[in-house]
Parts: C-alpha cells; sequence; structure tokens
C-alpha cells in the first residue's frame, strides 16, 4: 500500500501536473470504484483543480465551488499519467481522469477491488474522511508520545493504526522500528521515554530519508514504479536475507495477509518472535532463536 513517502512523491508529480488544471471528464470502469453519491460526480467536469491534498494514505484533489475528490490506493492501487487522452480498457483499468493536458488513469492490479473514490463538498466533509492521526513529520516527542502511549499496543499496531499516526503502514513500519532497534511486538506504554524518544527520531529520520530518495530516484517524471518492496530497505520484504547492520539473517511474523519482518539481533535481543501459522502447529517447541529455527529447519529437510 503506497504509504506517506509514496503519496509524498505522487502528489509532487501531481502539484506539477494537474494543479491549476481544468478536469474535462472523469470515466469509471469499476462500479466498485466510488463510494459516494451526492455530490454528483459529474460536478467536477469542468471544474479546475486548485488544491492537492495528503490525507493520511489518500490523496485529496481540491475543485472550485469546495469540491473535494478523495482518492484512496489502497493495497494495489496506482496512478499513471499519460500526456495524451488514454483509452481506459483492460482488467485492471478503472477510472480515468481526463484534463486539458493529459490524463490520469487510476489501476488495480488483482482480483479484489479495494481503492476507492469520494466525492465531498466543503471543509467539513473533508475533515470526516480524516481518520485524525498525528503528522509525524515534524510533531514533537511530546506529541508523539501522548499518541504512542494513548494506549497499551504493540508498536506494530500502533505505528500502523491511522487514528494514532497518520500515512505510516506496514512497510515503512518495519524500517522504523528497524532503525530504533526496537522489537515490533514491544508494547507502547512499557516503553521508556529514551526508547520513546529514539523511536520519534527514527520516525521522522526514515520517513525523510525516504521521501529524499524517492525524489532524487523519480526526478521530474511520474512515479511509475511504486511498490511496498525496496532494495535499499533493511528488513521489510528481505526474509532471511542478511540485515544490513549486524549481517543477521531477518526473519518475519506472519499473519493474515501481512507480514512484519525485523532483524532478531538488532531489535530483540537476539530472541525469535513467534510466528502465529507455525507456533500454533509447534507449540512449546517453537524455536527460541535464529539458530534453533535453522536446526529445525535442517532437520526437517533431511
Amino acid at each position: 500500500m503506497p504509504e506517506l513517502p509514496d503519496i509524498t512523491i505522487y502528489l509532487d508529480a501531481l502539484n506539477r501536473r494537474v494543479l491549476g488544471q481544468t478536469l474535462t471528464r472523469i470515466r469509471i470502469a469499476s462500479p466498485f470504484l466510488l463510494r459516494t453519491a451526492v455530490p454528483p460526480i459529474s460536478a467536477c467536469d469542468g471544474r479546475k483543480v486548485v488544491a492537492l491534498l495528503r490525507i493520511g494514505k489518500r490523496i485529496a484533489f481540491g475543485f472550485e465551488n469546495e469540491l473535494w475528490m478523495v482518492l484512496h490506493l489502497m493495497i494495489a492501487g496506482r496512478l499513471h499519467w499519460r500526456d495524451r487522452p488514454a483509452k481506459l480498457a483492460g482488467k485492471q483499468n478503472l477510472a480515468a481522469f481526463d484534463f486539458s493536458n493529459g490524463t490520469l488513469l487510476l489501476t488495480e492490479a488483482g482480483t479484489k477491488k479495494r481503492a476507492s473514490l469520494h466525492l465531498v463538498q466543503g471543509e467539513e466533509a473533508l475533515r470526516a474522511i480524516d481518520r485524525g492521526g498525528l503528522e509525524v513529520l515534524d510533531c514533537t516527542v511530546d506529541a508523539f508520545t501522548e499518541a504512542l502511549t494513548r494506549s497499551n499496543h504493540t508498536l506494530k499496531r500502533a505505528l500502523t493504526d491511522p487514528r494514532l499516526f497518520s500515512g505510516i503502514g506496514n512497510a515503512y513500519s518495519d524500517e522504523i522500528l528497524h532503525a530504533a532497534k526496537l522489537s515490533p511486538v514491544a508494547l507502547t506504554q512499557r516503553l521508556s521515554p529514551e526508547e520513546i524518544a529514539r523511536l520519534h527520531r527514527a520516525t521522522q529520520d526514515s520517513l525523510k530519508r525516504w521521501i529524499s530518495l524517492l525524489r532524487e530516484q523519480t526526478g521530474e517524471d511520474f512515479p511509475e514504479n511504486v511498490t511496498a518492496f525496496r532494495p535499499d530497505m533493511a528488513v521489510h520484504g528481505k526474509f532471511g536475507r542478511p540485515c544490513p547492520v549486524c549481517g543477521e539473517k531477518v526473519q518475519r511474523i506472519r499473519y493474515a495477509d501481512n507480514e512484519t519482518n525485523y532483524c532478531p539481533k538488532c531489535q530483540t535481543g537476539g530472541r525469535l518472535l513467534a510466528d502465529r501459522s507455525l507456533s500454533l502447529l509447534l507449540k512449546k517447541d517453537w524455536p527460541k532463536t535464529p539458530e534453533e529455527l535453522e536446526e529445525l529447519r535442517e532437520r526437517k529437510a533431511v
């Protein structure tokens, strides 16, 4: 799912292309995309884009007459820019937004159509879409502490909760926790002030670093390679590969459609965190260290 750094890069590109431009027509191919009926989506036709905002992981297009078109890409939604009018064909194409200078295409890979489009009118209606999470890039450590410790959750859950923190998801939370040298299952209300300060610093430094890196990689082009798995990431998507800091193999916790990646040596004092899918099967035989896990795998392979 595109997160804060990815959405920021999308907004950079959109500001250069559609801010001040007139939206001539919206073509929607998927009946599952549009989630509102009033105002009608046709109300945007012929109106100029006067603002572009990030709301959590959403992109908000502000039009004349206080109309706001809010797009949530979810996991597999992606944006593409075409300098000329583009055809809306193929199963992955959900919508086309035709501007006076080109077309913005919305695609979504896979069969689960989760991307959403809302059209609302007025600032109050726009605020109602915001989940209320703290904007972390320039927040103080005190504001960060208040949001983090409001409830007693694991760090992974807290960082990815849009009601607590804005724009952080599965990928960048892994990178933040690795940079902070903290376990993803540590409880928020049991952290020391020093650990919270370290997490606050790692959150801001990691996200700013990725924004800078993605801007450098994208340049003036439209971002066409938005992904949650990047070669420069330390642990996310790197299960079984060596940690770039200590060389220990990156481990994972799998749950539902997601997984958490972490380095045992850097983050958990060498302790292996229980993987639900395997620990339920092995119970007391679940290995406590990466070395024991390797021995278990070797025995199974024989």
